[in-house]
């Protein structure tokens, strides 16, 4: 039985890209400076695992995280370091996705804060909801027909701080999170120890302060990022600060969290220092990945379907320094992992019995790589 709801788990994950897609645009976002210059682009064969060499998409400022509109027609991208007009907010801006797959700027809204470096869209693609870590915010801005980003909607101001002085002395909202029926906005709130849950739709779009309003992680973890299961019972969350990932029980109809179990993402011996980055979960909910900055690897985990609860499986080393980000493509075969400090894309096989990554040999560069999505080529 669980077999056969893994797979229809990954036909479900195929049918969203459409079941015949073999190749695929891969978008990768950077931090600009003296070697990128904004948003890349590569051609993926999901048959052959083949990734090609990357072209520059779109010139813009430390596009450091993207999404994909539903369409297909649409991407966008925080400007991480971009300021916008005398409150120098940060900026989110919308791309046309043109023949070939470069990019062509459509318009940039303000984010509702400084920093921003994450952003999700609800609502089937009429809202976009970003996190800002530097003012520690969240904000929502309308997307119109046409994939353009309209006026924003709402920003909320987290306020706050934990135990760490350094990096918890105040809030610094690092995600944003849809729940799989689009109801519920969860933010990893690092400066907090916090994941923050709003309703999303109310008072024309904005987002409402849930009961309750979160659940805490321990003291000193730093939430980052977060993933839900495939059947949307669990969200696991990476904790940038304890090195850890915290799986909690998923309440869908209220929007709350209850946690389970919390894991270790390095081994035991490990001492130096490190820090974690990005966490997924495979499209056929099977197994559960999180990056290591500073072990340099991707923490392999084999997922329970009934309790949600991980096992340890391997840490696969990335063959780079700093892998800010991982991302597995929509059929479940290969992983690239991002080594920001290496310049470098290394393309692994997944083996899908046992969750195990295979360097396939691939490293191909593009300057400080941080982020990438993946999407189908057009026929």
């Amino acid at each position: 039985m669980k077999r056969f709801l893994a797979l229809i788990g990954l036909l479900c994950a195929l049918m969203t890209f459409g079941a015949s897609a073999k190749d695929f645009f891969v978008y990768f976002g950077t931090y600009t400076g003296t070697k990128s210059k904004g948003i890349y682009v590569s051609k993926f064969n999901s048959t052959t695992g083949k990734l090609e060499a990357p072209e520059l998409a779109v010139e813009t400022k430390s596009p450091s995280f993207l999404a994909v509109h539903p369409n297909g027609k649409v991407l966008y991208a925080v400007g991480e370091s971009t300021a916008l007009g005398d409150t120098k907010q940060g900026g989110v801006t919308a791309f046309a996705i043109e023949t070939g797959g470069k990019l062509k700027t459509l318009n940039t809204q303000p984010s509702g804060g400084t920093g921003p470096c994450h952003l999700a869209l609800g609502e089937r693609g009429r809202i976009l909801i970003v996190a800002n870590y530097g003012s520690g915010s969240v904000g929502a801005l309308s997307v119109l027909g046409d994939g353009l980003l309209g006026a924003p909607l709402c920003s909320i101001q987290h306020a706050g701080s934990s135990v760490n002085p350094q990096r918890q002395a105040g809030p610094h909202a690092h995600c944003a999170n849809l729940s799989p029926d689009g109801r519920f906005a969860l933010v990893c709130d690092l400066g907090l120890d916090k994941i923050m849950v709003y309703r999303v739709g109310g008072g024309g779009g904005a987002l409402v302060e849930n009961d309750p309003p979160f659940v805490a992680v321990a003291p000193g973890a730093g939430p980052r990022h977060l993933a839900f299961s495939q059947d949307g019972k669990f969200v696991y969350a990476v904790n940038e600060m304890g090195s850890s990932v915290t799986v909690f029980g998923y309440d869908a109809k209220h929007g709350t969290l209850n946690e389970t179990q919390t894991t270790s993402t390095l081994p035991e011996k490990f001492d130096g220092k490190s820090t974690c980055a990005e966490i997924a979960v495979h499209p056929s909910g099977r197994f559960v990945y999180a990056s290591n900055r500073g072990h340099d690897s991707i923490a392999v985990f084999k997922a329970d379907g009934k309790s949600g609860q991980l096992s340890f499986v391997e840490h696969a080393l990335t063959q780079g320094k700093t892998p800010r980000h991982f991302a597995i493509d929509p059929t479940g075969s290969w992983l690239l992992a991002e080594n920001q400090a290496s310049d470098i894309v290394v393309v692994f096989r997944v083996d899908k019995s046992t969750g195990a990554l295979k360097p396939t040999g691939q490293k191909l560069e593009v300057p400080s790589p941080v982020c990438a999505v993946f999407l189908p080529v057009p026929r």
